[in-house]
């Protein structure tokens, strides 16, 4: 057995290889069993797909990098529920191309700030962040309130999503561009800010 363990010792490419397949099955141990548990695959009840301008505020939440400083995922410790509500369960996610969940935080969990304030509150906050909170090193994005949103490819994005299980309907689709023409980036922005963990939050 040692002479065995001598050969995989001198040998560093055996070495690489071995331990690659040795992570590979640990990973597929670990991962696997998630495609086929109802508690990440199903959503939780009363879940729906984002309205029309919120998946546009959404877009626009990634565009301006909003989820590079905050994360949306709470995690199962009193600390964090303590300060932001319910921990984060993948049932709420379901629907989310592309996950936004991450492990950065330079400012708060967002997971469940839908309602927590005001709609006026967060343009404010939005449109400059040291006028509700002095110490904030949160950018501030004036140009929200510039920017007009026609619509023209939010049908286009519900299809897409549509191909990937979200379950929008073509009423939805079709009536995406009037819902969406008109609106501000920020208006797209706190309705989608607004929506975040309500449902989770309604039952705690």
């Amino acid at each position: 057995m040692s002479d065995k363990h001598s050969i995989i010792e001198k040998n560093l490419g055996l070495m690489i290889v071995l331990i690659l397949v040795a992570i590979s099955f640990g990973g597929l141990a670990q991962i696997v069993p998630l495609f086929f548990s109802s508690e990440t695959t199903e959503p939780v009840e009363g879940l729906k797909p984002l309205p029309a301008l919120a998946l546009e505020g959404r877009d626009i939440y990634i565009r301006e990098g909003c989820h590079v400083c905050h994360t949306q995922m709470i995690r199962p410790f009193r600390a964090e529920t303590e300060r932001y509500g319910h921990y984060s369960v993948a049932g709420e996610q379901v629907y989310e191309h592309p996950f936004l969940w991450g492990s950065k935080r330079t400012g708060p969990d967002l997971a469940r700030v839908g309602q927590r304030y005001s709609d006026d509150w967060h343009r404010v906050h939005l449109n400059n962040p040291r006028d509700v909170v002095p110490v904030s090193n949160m950018p501030a994005f004036p140009w929200l309130f510039d920017n007009t949103l026609d619509g023209a490819k939010t049908g286009d994005k519900m299809r897409a999503l549509s191909r990937v299980g979200v379950p929008y309907t073509e009423q939805d689709i079709k009536g995406a561009e009037a819902q969406v023409s008109g609106h501000t980036e920020m208006d797209a922005l706190v309705a989608y800010l607004q929506q975040l963990g309500t449902l989770i939050k309604q039952k705690r």
